[in-house]
């Protein structure tokens, strides 16, 4: 576009030069000769059926309605007046300047702004010999030049990244613009700047638009990023550089679960705003077959894809939130079962302390060991500060809230709802604390004790826990490390999950967690479990595993009043009042008895008391480890 627009300019004013390189010519060409503008009448034919046809003169010219011609001319008109938008290379380059833009791409000439002596910015063209590449990228990594753009004929053959042996050794932040169909060339792009002998990793930043079919060019770069760290030693994130949520894999087997899903939901007239009629007609595709049943071979996920493409916005947008949501609801579903598989995960703490081994298997053959690691774990904690709490309270939807019961302060935030297998939808929202957040479901927080504050009221309350929080945070997890293969089958099935850590003597373990539970029962060799107060509140607290003591009694964390707790069941109601004096608090909630263990400073000694009258049976993993 840029050589045709430059091919219409002499060459003595190249010097001073504006130039369009949008598709303005086009759009208003097809206007001019697309838009209907000619005449119609309505008439009656012999079956008195009423219809319209074109109007022609005497002379058989069509006749144009001066309506339609007035409007496609206010239309040109009204185009014809917007500024021109450069393209992308262009705005970058003529914003930064070349003396700051390194740029390697296939241009033999370009646009670049022009200071003059009195301060004014003019536009001309420069020539830019075939070696241009080559000084480019010298300049870029001698530290020359900080920005650095090039394309697909400039992502070939050359090295970006951050080299021992280069000047520039900052960390490079690397935007992915206008991907493309390409997967494979995206991919290589962005090894450029991901190479051995590195000072640093980049920080991959895929850029797109609101245009939610642009997501079928971001899923496959996904799909393809996934299965590249799934043959790098098994590690999901040497491919994909955590950049993508499991949500942007659209070809994934949640994606095709949930496409399903949702061509049911279209066939029972579910989806709000698109009947199956419409869906049919507006893509092409056909879901029922001559009986009226699904098909049982439904159109795949890369051609539903495809076919949004060819929609509207407003079709896309409504599509796309009902698919979204059917995905969203089944991959929280298998992270919460612990069932979704994210390959080999490498934790990441302030500290780790290996303060147990226990072997549990030796190799008849080598004697190779298998041991149970019990590993003591340190966390700096990060709180979210009230300057950036009031700034994430300044985007649209955002509430500052305080719980009239409890005095904490959150900030409410918009979540994405989900959508169950009949096509309900539950709106949910997000709330942020101090150290985490959570999405809950809309009509959960109406009825809770959550309120809306004003600014003075919510800096006071966050402020006050920000001040209570401690520095760090310790907790404890076991991991089965060494010979795993013999024993792979004895290991519990609630999870799979292999992860690695180096800990603070320098060891490196890779092995599979386990849950406290299964910890608990190998450690005491099957027998009676024996855990000392502060253990077992540390295990209930974790939400990991529930305490079954004697006379059917359990233990186990539950949320009550939007707050964690340790609950008490299966007590007998002639021993309440041994119960409560022994410490444990009673409550009413729903017209039936409720009884807590404090989780305060005085929480392990009344637990500490209870467990010495009602010993524990047995250890129940409450989720996978």
């Amino acid at each position: 576009m840029q050589e045709r627009r430059l091919a219409e300019i002499p060459a003595d004013q190249w010097n001073d030069v504006s130039v369009d390189i949008t598709p303005r010519d086009g759009v208003l060409s097809y206007l001019q000769h697309s838009f209907p503008v000619q005449l119609y009448e309505p008439f009656t034919d012999g079956e008195g059926n009423l219809s319209s046809r074109p109007v022609h003169d005497e002379e058989g010219n069509p006749v144009v309605n001066r309506e339609a011609v007035r409007r496609r001319d206010d239309m040109i008109e009204r185009l014809a007046a917007l500024p021109p938008v450069p393209g992308a290379l262009d705005q970058i380059v003529q914003h930064f300047g070349t003396e700051m833009v390194a740029e390697v791409t296939g241009r033999s000439r370009r646009v670049v702004p022009k200071k003059a002596d009195d301060g004014s910015i003019r536009f001309a063209v420069e020539n830019r010999p075939a070696s241009a590449a080559l000084h480019e990228t010298d300049a870029f990594q001698s530290d020359v030049k900080r920005i650095l753009v090039f394309s697909e004929a400039g992502g070939t053959g050359r090295s970006y990244h951050a080299d021992l042996g280069a000047v520039n050794q900052r960390r490079r932040v690397h935007y992915l613009l206008e991907a493309g169909w390409k997967a494979d060339a995206a991919i290589q792009g962005f090894g450029r700047t991901n190479r051995t002998n590195q000072k640093q990793p980049p920080l991959f930043r895929p850029v797109s638009t609101d245009v939610k079919a642009q997501k079928r060019f971001i899923s496959t770069i996904a799909r393809r990023l996934d299965s590249l760290g799934a043959i790098t030693r098994g590690q999901r994130q040497t491919g994909g550089q955590n950049m993508f949520r499991p949500e942007d894999n659209l070809e994934s087997w949640y994606a095709r679960d949930a496409l399903r899903q949702l061509y049911v939901l279209l066939a029972r007239g579910k989806i709000e705003g698109c009947s199956l009629a419409r869906f049919e007609a507006a893509t092409g595709l056909s879901l029922l077959d001559s009986d009226g049943g699904l098909k049982d071979e439904l159109p795949g996920i890369n051609v539903f894809l495809n076919r949004m493409l060819a929609l509207t916005v407003a079709m896309q947008n409504l599509l796309f939130e009902a698919f979204e949501g059917l995905l969203t609801a089944r991959i929280e579903q298998a992270q919460a079962s612990g069932s979704y598989e994210v390959g080999l995960e490498t934790l990441q703490a302030e500290s780790f302390r290996i303060v147990g081994r226990a072997p549990i298997y030796t190799h008849p053959g080598t004697g190779a060991q298998t041991a149970l690691l019990t590993i003591e774990r340190k966390d700096r904690l990060t709180p979210l500060s009230l300057a950036d709490a009031l700034a994430q309270a300044e985007t649209s939807g955002a509430k500052l809230l305080v719980n009239g019961k409890t005095g904490k302060a959150a900030i409410q935030r918009r979540a994405r709802s989900v959508t169950d297998d009949d096509g309900a939808i539950f709106p949910r929202v997000r709330l942020v604390w101090p150290l985490t957040d959570s999405v809950i479901p809309a009509e959960m927080l109406v009825a809770s004790q959550w309120e809306e504050a004003d600014r003075p009221t919510f800096s006071a309350a966050w402020s006050a826990e920000l001040d209570s929080l401690p520095s760090h945070e310790t907790s404890t997890l076991h991991m089965v490390s060494g010979l795993l293969l013999p024993i792979w089958k004895l290991l519990p099935d609630e999870s799979t999950r292999v992860y690695r850590l180096q800990s603070d003597d320098g060891e490196r373990i890779i092995g599979r967690r386990v849950s406290p539970a299964w910890a608990a029962r190998i450690a005491n060799d099957d027998g009676p479990v024996r855990l000392s107060g502060e253990d077992a509140m540390a295990m209930l607290m974790s939400g990991e595993s529930s305490l079954m003591l004697a006379q059917n009694q359990k233990l186990q964390r539950v949320r009550a009043m939007n707050d964690w707790r340790i609950e008490l069941t299966g007590f007998n109601d002639l021993g309440v009042e041994r119960l409560k004096s022994m410490g444990l608090i009673s409550e009413i909630v729903s017209w039936k008895l409720k009884l807590y263990v404090p989780t305060g400073a005085v929480g392990v000694g009344v637990l500490e008391g209870l467990l010495d009258r009602f010993p524990i049976e047995r250890v129940q993993a409450r989720q996978a480890a």
